[in-house]
């Protein structure tokens, strides 16, 4: 992903050769085994996060990827509270994922305009020796009580600095969570989730790109513009957590600003015929469709039992062997395999999908006319 200000490339150096230690892992539960991997690649800093929690409770699991721009603090801020946010509203333990899933996308920007938001940023880009300047007369001392990694109880509390409106820096999110037999995929942003169905691949989120009609109207109707596929020139993605900048029309909502975190949250009950799941950032879709990925991985996993191998292997099928051109981004992948008991079968029929998308998007039929290929 790339971002660049006064058409200068803010982020976006590459590095003499790619950096290809990979940081993988594997886990399971009683439903589902998991693997995932990040690798760097060739771009001079990782930002790329990701979550994994395969027993958010005693009913669901969480898996996030989150593709960072501008800096990785947003990214991490993401991987470290979104799930907390889920988790905790009042909606999700109600049994309304869809209600508590929106409200943790818009409250990271909330979250981070406060003064413990404000805190959590500096102290994970320290965490890199980034945060020097941002730290000295930006950000007050912590308030008694307050320790680190809390979060503020205010929606967007006025921080030391009034002048600040939160993070330039932003992310991508792309979530799964599997609850039973449901899953629901929540997405704002260029990162995909895709679901394989008896080898078929199924799109279960919508790359937001600035080019896109809806997009394009929201865009020009809160003061902004579209040039040469970037939203004001910039920003190659119309919806993000962060970037915050581009959310600073006081006369709209936050679901209507330049560039918003709302997130399509899309949901399909899961069948027999269910193989796997991807969530991955764009580094790996800049390179292989969503039915190569799954084509990929399905011959893989004839032979490779270890998930986080197969996430391994597609990056590095990926990897440009040079600078220039796709290839060449951070990349992390994570590959959730479900487990399949008999007990299963007797219950759950099929349930159909369209072509290359489920049938229900945010309470409306979607085909794959509206998905892109």
């Amino acid at each position: 992903m790339q971002y660049f200000t006064d058409n200068k490339v803010k982020m976006g150096i590459y590095l003499s050769s790619p950096k290809t230690e990979k940081v993988s892992e594997d886990g399971e539960n009683d439903r589902l085994r998991y693997g995932l991997s990040s690798m760097q690649g060739w771009r001079a800093t990782m930002e790329d996060a990701h979550a994994v929690y395969p027993s958010l409770d005693t009913s669901a699991s969480f898996f996030g990827v989150y593709d960072g721009h501008g800096g990785d603090e947003v990214s991490k801020f993401c991987a470290k509270f979104l799930h907390q946010e889920v988790l905790n509203h009042e909606a999700y333990s109600a049994g309304d994922i869809h209600t508590s899933i929106r409200h943790a996308f818009l409250r990271m920007d909330e979250m981070m305009c406060g003064q413990t938001g404000q805190r959590e940023l500096a102290a994970l880009m320290a965490e890199k020796d980034q945060a020097k300047d941002m730290i000295e007369g930006l950000i007050s001392p912590p308030k008694y009580g307050e320790s680190k990694g809390e979060t503020d109880g205010g929606s967007s509390e006025e921080g030391a600095n009034s002048d600040y409106h939160g993070p330039s820096a932003g992310s991508t999110a792309c979530v799964a969570i599997i609850q039973n037999v449901q899953l629901l995929v929540a997405n704002a942003g260029d990162s995909r989730c895709v679901l394989s169905r008896k080898g078929q691949a199924y799109d279960m989120s919508r790359d937001h790109k600035p080019d896109l009609q809806a997009e394009k109207e929201r865009i020009r109707n809160a003061g902004g513009y579209v040039r040469c596929g970037r939203v004001n020139g910039t920003l190659n993605m119309s919806r993000a957590i962060g970037d915050m900048e581009l959310k600073q029309n006081k006369s709209l909502p936050a679901e209507k600003q330049i560039v918003t975190a709302n997130p399509d949250i899309c949901t399909v009950e899961l069948c027999n015929d269910d193989d796997f799941l991807v969530l991955a950032c764009d580094g790996i879709w800049d390179c292989m469709s969503s039915q190569e990925v799954v084509d990929f991985v399905g011959k893989q996993l004839k032979h490779e039992k270890r998930l986080s191998t197969v996430c391994e292997t597609v990056m590095d099928k990926c990897l440009a062997p040079a600078t220039g051109g796709e290839g060449c981004d951070n990349m992390t992948m994570i590959l959730v395999q479900f487990k399949k008991p008999s007990t299963i079968s007797t219950v759950i029929k099929e349930q159909p999908l369209a072509s290359n998308q489920y049938s229900e998007c945010n309470g409306s039929t979607v085909t794959s006319n509206d998905m892109p290929q």
